[in-house]
């Protein structure tokens, strides 16, 4: 698998946002007429991790789960969106049970422990107020014994009481890589884990984060000097802060995501940050 390795004491491994699109395959990345029931065991020849997209659309199954880390080879990993009933349609009357409901469904990649991450990906419009503040802090409770990690997209976050919070928890502050709009989250290298960092890079298409529309949103194809800054300035610095690192690509459009993700693997070979596997030697 590329993008994985043990070194300076950081395990790094590096993958995309989903696995799982008709259009990958349409763009090469997975032979013809592949199911998408099929592209699991496909993906983990490349990638030694991905990120659950589904699991933000509906809560996670417990079935479901066991025959996906079933495919999954054994040093195989997971990072699974939280749901959006908790993230983005919270009911006050609701939530709280269904924080326990996801526990129960994401139990068998935590069991099989091949969960590198829960992630609580929050809108824009979750801005830093008393009652966004204190509800982050009730679920961060109830969620509590996950490995967690928040992505805030609003700037009014990114104050260093909000990172103290997060250090005191043991809970990872997500990087982003996005377009440089008011109002959105900068561009940190801030570790508030040292179990854990967690980079997402979403592109840089600011007309398309203005349109709303998810497929003009996240269609950008990163250039080398671009990921190169990142690898020579941001995530050498992280490494030497986290036990562990996960690198995510969510630009999926015609699979431009795991062409940047093995663009980004390369440039972190050559930087040393990524060991050559033997096998390619």
């Amino acid at each position: 698998m590329y993008g994985e390795i043990q070194k300076n004491s950081c395990h790094l491994r590096v993958g995309t946002s989903g696995y799982s699109y008709a259009e990958w395959t349409d763009a090469g990345f997975y032979p013809p007429a592949t199911k998408s029931g099929a592209m699991l065991p496909l993906y983990a020849q490349h990638f030694p991790i991905t990120e659950l997209n589904f699991t933000w659309y509906q809560m996670p199954k417990v079935h479901m789960l066991e025959r996906m880390h079933r495919q999954a080879p054994a040093g195989f990993r997971f990072a699974a969106k939280l749901t959006r009933t908790l993230t983005h349609e919270i009911d006050p009357d609701q939530w709280r049970g269904q924080a326990t409901q996801y526990r129960d469904g994401i139990a068998p990649l935590l069991q099989a422990r091949k969960l590198a991450a829960v992630l609580l990906q929050f809108p824009p419009s979750f801005v830093r107020a008393p009652q966004s503040r204190h509800y982050l802090a009730a679920l961060l409770d109830e969620l509590n014994g996950l490995p967690l990690a928040v992505e805030f997209r609003h700037a009014s976050w990114a104050t260093d009481r909000v990172f103290a919070e997060l250090e005191r928890r043991r809970t990872t502050l997500v990087t982003v890589d996005e377009p440089e709009l008011p109002g959105l989250f900068p561009r940190l290298d801030v570790v508030t884990n040292p179990d854990l960092f967690y980079i997402r890079f979403h592109g840089r298409n600011a007309k398309g984060w203005r349109s709303g529309n998810m497929q003009k949103q996240f269609d950008y194809d990163y250039g080398e000097d671009e990921l190169r800054h990142w690898t020579d300035d941001r995530i050498a610095k992280m490494v030497r802060h986290a036990n562990n690192g996960v690198i995510f690509f969510n630009n999926h459009v015609r699979a431009q995501a795991p062409r940047n993700a093995v663009k980004l693997i390369n440039l972190l070979r050559e930087r040393g940050l990524l060991e050559i596997p033997e096998k390619e030697r």
